[in-house]
């Protein structure tokens, strides 16, 4: 804004506006391992699928933030592991003008949410890559998963938010 008056008002201070923008989105780290092939490939029985999820902030300058989601997806079938796919999806975050509250919450529910159809599409890439049946990744509800981690942080004590921590646990 310019320091011209309008009508012969006084010019008016310039307010920092928040500011959200997705710099770059990228895989950062991607693996499969199917140990038991191809004798798992004839197993009978209803596969377990078990899937872990993390969240790491990484503060890069004053704002900016490199958000990485890791998504660990585990099959067994008759206690044989079947496969192990693991992913990490990252992307750079420019955000600024938010308080704390808002610019932690920012990293633990937007954030993710971006990132979270392209960590579940390489995992799905993966796994039928590997040979196996497709796994359909359900949406995740991150804003209830912040909510937890909130909790969680409370009642070990750790006031830290997420744009200040190197990381964040379990999302």
């Amino acid at each position: 804004m310019s320091d011209e008056t309008l009508n012969g008002a006084a010019p008016v201070a310039e307010q920092t506006q928040p500011t959200f923008t997705v710099e770059k989105m990228y895989l950062k780290d991607a693996s499969f391992e199917a140990p038991n092939t191809p004798q798992v490939f004839n197993e009978q029985g209803q596969p377990d699928l078990q899937m872990k999820l993390n969240q790491k902030v990484t503060r890069l300058a004053e704002n900016a933030y490199e958000v990485s989601l890791g998504i660990t997806l585990t099959c067994n079938i008759n206690e044989h592991n079947a496969y192990l796919a693991e992913v990490v999806q990252a992307g750079v975050f420019g955000l600024g003008g938010f308080d704390d509250p808002t610019l932690d919450a920012m990293l633990g529910i937007q954030c993710p949410n971006l990132l979270y159809p392209y960590a579940a599409a390489a995992i799905g890439q993966l796994v039928t890559t590997g040979g196996f049946p497709p796994f359909p990744m359900q949406p995740l509800n991150f804003e209830a998963l912040y909510a937890e981690s909130l909790r969680q942080r409370a009642a070990q004590g750790q006031g830290s938010a997420l744009a200040n921590a190197e990381t964040a646990g379990n999302a």
